[in-house]
């Protein structure tokens, strides 16, 4: 399927444009991007860009990772709004808000990720929040405010960061404190009653200003894009209240510590899916705009809390030695009603609530000196996740899932490089993990009653589907190496070999009654059930050939990344409907597909057209990205025993991905004036292996452009954006339920009246979920210093 695609950033400096990789770093307390965006004061920045990649500072030249970064203050300044605007202009990631959800995150890269969102399921992409992982993709979302810088690192991940990431990273970088006082307001009003205001200060509290205090408040709201026709809320709307604190140890030397907590609450309404089809029993006609519902469940009322707790210490004892901790606890609640069918009738509705909670540490020694420059580090993680939703279908049934699950991980890393010569060096690296993953669950039968008794229902159960508990246990020793030469000082050549691990588990919406009899005695047998409900890790292995450069004295700068993945094992969560004992009911579906294979090309870049070809101190820079993936399984064996690979896609991945974004600088008023101009597209995309008409998203471009002003002290800021401009209407995700071809995807159809056949509940499910429609709003910014 698509994506949620509202680029509403970008501009201006946004796309770190070069190829391949790397994203610019930036001194701790200088606002000022180091960036290769189109920005006039980046492209007349003639200083060597240093990026942060591979946890130290080093020249953009010298790193072998492919790598996208935005600074801040450009996010800030063109109104983004979330993390999943990135996908926009970086080549080959998906980032959208899930189904039915306001804040929770599916992430791919490179067609790596995980679109389920229940326990059990590891995220093949990972989040980090100031080197925090998150460990589940619920509040996942994370909102844009105070950022010094988000990167979007692609390929396996796992030598350099605490958690192994099978498919990239996103690292999202919060400022520093400064030394001196200083006082940040942004506010933003636009259609659809947005409003958004973010307020952050911070102070030194000690005479030699080590020792700093600092806060962010952010209100963010806006009305809905549609309505509930049944119960009058908004549909698409945001209320969203978050704040951080922290306190921070900084001598500008060799000490620096921080101390921070962050708090986020999203009160939004439910976001109701629209239907594609009329209702096949009670004849509803489908709705003219795509952001109107007409699901009346609203229990529980819809109510996501995160917060977390983390202590960053890096110290320097001696020349050459680093030391880092990160310790970290978190925890989030999300209670949420999802109404598949889209209808007044309780026809497929199902009230959840995910719990999840973790505690990591992490510990790093680097090393540098001279030609050689290493990490070694450990990382542990104790996390619990819980997933708890009742399905009610007609009749008074109730189909009811528990799945707690807890996650054990530790694992022993490291990375070391090695300048041979001035021109050639060599990277090598690897990782030990240990997972265990133990999972309880339990699945019934609800007859009456308003639903089973952990939704306050008083229904009779009836049917005992599942009562397991299971542990499993992985190991996995993952390798990196890569080769660079630099033929001159502007210009890296690079190869690297990667492998990346994410551990297997158990299906809490598995059902464990129907496990395969293989013994044939009559008894499914604990080893049986074991089997049936658990699935496999996965691995891929990954192989690069990257050239960037910086020419014409950095007018241009520009790279190319080629890339072949051999990925095994699949994980490919999913669920069906069927019988169990005469009662419908659905059943989670995981299978392994045995091969797939991912090889492409990524390309961006910036180049300054022109300068001082008009007024005098005026630029015209052209920014772009370019993507494209080949993604197919090579095996995947169906239900039947059939290979059916030729017939199955790989979801959330379109084959191409590219933006372009013209942004023309021009002084003005004791400032400087842009305006900026953008376009992204993306091709056909699948929401699900199988083919799915309505939900899977044809290509589409989206067209963005913003007017902003810029004191030349950085004191004011005003913006006018435009996002959407065209208005497009785009699938981002969906839910479907209906009898399908299992070679095909088309949808069976019913002989004497022609309709399509549900396969649960009796309306029938195919239900969208749209991406932004159009948007106009204003934003003003002033800093204090």
């Amino acid at each position: 399927m698509t994506q949620k695609l509202n680029h509403r950033l970008m501009l201006g400096t946004a796309l770190v444009a070069l190829a391949a990789t790397a994203s610019p770093a930036f001194a701790q307390d200088d606002p000022v991007p180091v960036s290769m965006a189109p920005a006039p004061e980046a492209a007349e920045d003639d200083a060597e860009i240093f990026v942060t990649a591979r946890r130290r500072e080093e020249s953009l030249q010298n790193v072998p990772i492919a790598v996208t970064a935005f600074s801040g203050d450009a996010l800030e300044r063109q109104g983004a709004t979330d993390i999943t605007d990135l996908s926009d202009v970086t080549p080959n990631v998906t980032l959208e808000t899930s189904r039915a959800t306001n804040t929770t995150l599916t992430a791919f890269i490179r067609g790596v990720g995980q679109q389920d969102p229940v326990a059990g399921f590891e995220a093949g992409v990972g989040l980090y929040l100031d080197d925090v992982y998150l460990n589940r993709p619920q509040a996942a979302v994370l909102d844009i405010y105070d950022v010094e810088r988000i990167e979007v690192l692609r390929g396996p991940q796992g030598t350099l960061y605490g958690r192994n990431t099978i498919g990239g990273a996103i690292k999202y970088v919060t400022r520093r404190l400064s030394e001196d006082p200083s006082l940040r307001i942004r506010g933003t009003l636009g259609l659809d009653d947005h409003a958004d205001l973010v307020v952050s200060a911070s102070t030194p509290i000690s005479n030699d200003r080590v020792l700093r205090a600092g806060a962010s408040l952010a209100r963010l709201s806006r009305g809905g894009f549609g309505d509930n026709l049944t119960n009058g809320l908004e549909n698409y709307n945001r209320d969203v209240w978050a704040g951080r604190l922290s306190a921070e140890v900084n001598n500008n030397d060799n000490i620096f510590v921080r101390v921070a907590a962050d708090y986020t609450r999203d009160r939004s309404n439910p976001r109701g899916g629209h239907r594609l089809i009329p209702g096949l029993f009670s004849g509803a006609p489908v709705l003219s705009n795509e952001y109107d519902t007409r699901g009346a469940l609203n229990f529980p009322e819809q109510r996501i809390v995160a917060y977390g707790f983390s202590i960053f210490a890096e110290v320097q004892p001696a020349d050459h030695w680093t030391l880092r901790s990160i310790t970290a606890y978190r925890r989030d609640s999300t209670d949420t009603p999802i109404d598949f069918d889209a209808l007044p009738a309780v026809d497929v509705d199902v009230p959840g609530v995910y719990e999840n909670r973790q505690t990591s540490q992490e510990l790093q020694v680097l090393y540098s000196n001279g030609p050689f420059n290493g990490l070694f580090g450990a990382y542990f993680l104790d996390a619990n996740a819980v997933t708890i939703f009742d399905v009610r279908l007609p009749n008074g049934i109730t189909a009811l899932t528990f799945g707690d699950v807890d996650t054990e991980t530790y694992a022993l890393f490291g990375d070391f490089t090695y300048d041979i010569t001035p021109q050639l060096s060599v990277s090598v690296g690897g990782r030990y993990t240990w997972d265990q993953r133990t999972s309880d669950i339990d699945r019934g039968v609800y007859l009456g009653g308003g639903g089973s008794p952990f939704f306050g229902g008083t229904g009779i159960r009836i049917v005992n589907q599942s009562d397991f508990t299971g542990t499993a246990d992985f190991q996995e020793f993952t390798p990196r190496a890569s080769v660079s030469f630099k033929p001159t000082a502007d210009q890296t050549i690079y190869a690297s070999y990667s492998r990346g691990f994410k551990g297997g588990g158990f299906d809490p919406r598995g059902v464990s009654s129907v496990a395969p009899d293989l013994n044939g005695n009559g008894i499914r047998e604990y080893n049986e059930i074991y089997e049936f409900m658990s699935f496999d890790p996965e691995t891929v292995t990954s192989y690069e050939l990257g050239y960037r450069a910086s020419l014409f004295d950095r007018r241009l700068r520009f790279g190319i990344t080629a890339f072949h993945a051999n990925y095994s094992d699949v994980q490919v969560p999913g669920s069906a409907a069927t019988v169990i004992n005469g009662q419908q009911t659905f059943i989670g579906i995981t299978s392994n597909a045995g091969k797939a294979r991912f090889q492409g090309l990524e390309f961006e870049g910036n180049a300054l057209l022109a300068r001082d070809f008009g007024t005098g101190g005026d630029t015209l820079n052209l920014a772009w990205s370019l993507g494209y993936i080949n993604a197919d399984y090579q095996e995947f064996i169906d239900a039947r025993g059939i290979d059916v690979a030729n017939r199955r896609n790989i979801q959330n991945t379109p084959e191409w991905t590219a933006s372009a974004t013209l942004n023309y600088g021009v002084p003005v008023a004791s400032g400087t004036l842009n305006i900026i101009g953008q376009v992204s597209y993306r091709s056909k995309t699948f929401q699900f292996e199988l083919p799915a008409e309505g939900l899977d998203q044809p290509g589409y471009a989206l067209f963005d452009a913003s007017l902003v002003w810029r004191s030349d002290d950085d004191r004011w800021s005003i913006g006018l954006h435009g996002k959407n401009l065209l208005d497009e209407r785009y699938v981002t995700s969906g839910y479907v339920f209906l009898s399908q071809n299992p070679d095909t995807g088309v949808y069976n159809r019913n002989a004497v009246t022609g309709n399509v056949i549900p396969t649960l509940g009796r309306e029938g499910i195919l239900t969208a979920f749209y991406g932004n429609p159009r948007q106009v709003f204003v934003s003003v910014g002033v800093n204090f210093r």
